[in-house]
């Protein structure tokens, strides 16, 4: 969990932007100054990051692992996507989502109004998970090993402090609040994680396999009510909007 030092500096890094507009000149250069000796959200996540990049709590996975698959995007993201895994094109890029389901998952972030990196990405398991010589696919990640890695993803969620965290896929879900239960009982309303507001819905890999046009509304329904929660303006096309 987050330590009591770093939630004092967060803490004071945003009350020194809320306040800093409103003083005096003099005053606005003084907290400026006092602004940029204050760790940014990036800078907190440094250390974790390295940790994570030498991380062997899982010996299975860090023997095969290409590398460690972090979290990419803006350390001050209104948005946290989470997955479960990185797969094979993760594990060999270095970055969450990028083969064919991440490819999808921007166009659901841009059909929102933002751009990529705007939000913030991340799985629970930093390390794809391990598979037989010779296998293709991915495979799951198991409760333990997300019971393992979880702790890294907390960390990061203190650091960033989103207003909104997205949860794909039923896996993910199971990873985050332990649990266990279908999509259609858990998508489409609020929950909350550690105090966080958070929506549920499909994993983009599910809507590759599924083509079914009311899958992909469900989602899109999700992403309608995330907009809604963060107050943004929502235009009669992105209503209407199909992926």
């Amino acid at each position: 969990m987050q330590e009591p030092a770093l939630d004092l500096v967060i803490a004071a890094l945003e009350k020194i932007r809320e306040t800093r507009d409103r003083l005096p000149r003099a005053s606005r250069i003084s907290l400026t100054r006092l602004d940029r000796s204050v760790p940014d959200k990036a800078t907190l996540l440094a250390p974790v990051r390295e940790r994570v990049r030498v991380c062997t709590k899982c010996p299975h996975l860090a023997c095969s692992r290409t590398q460690t698959v972090f979290g990419v995007g803006n350390p001050d993201a209104e948005i946290m996507f989470i997955g479960e895994a990185p797969g094979a094109d993760e594990d060999a890029q270095g970055e969450p989502f990028v083969g064919r389901a991440g490819q999808l998952l921007t166009k659901i972030i841009k059909a929102m109004g933002f751009a990529r990196e705007d939000v913030y990405i991340a799985n629970i398991l930093k390390c794809r998970p391990d598979m037989p010589p010779g296998s293709f696919g991915n495979r799951a990640p198991t409760a333990l090993e997300m019971q393992t890695c979880r702790p890294y993803l907390v960390e990061q969620i203190d650091i960033i402090q989103p207003k909104v965290l997205v949860a794909l896929g039923a896996v993910a879900v199971e990873g985050m609040l332990g649990t266990r239960g279908t999509m259609r009982e858990l998508r489409g309303r609020w929950h909350s994680y550690n105090g966080t507001p958070l929506m549920i819905t499909y994993h983009p890999a599910y809507l590759l396999r599924n083509q079914a046009p009311s899958e992909k509304r469900k989602v899109w329904e999700d992403m309608l009510q995330v907009l809604e929660r963060l107050e943004r303006p929502i235009t009669e096309k992105q209503r209407n909007y199909f992926l």
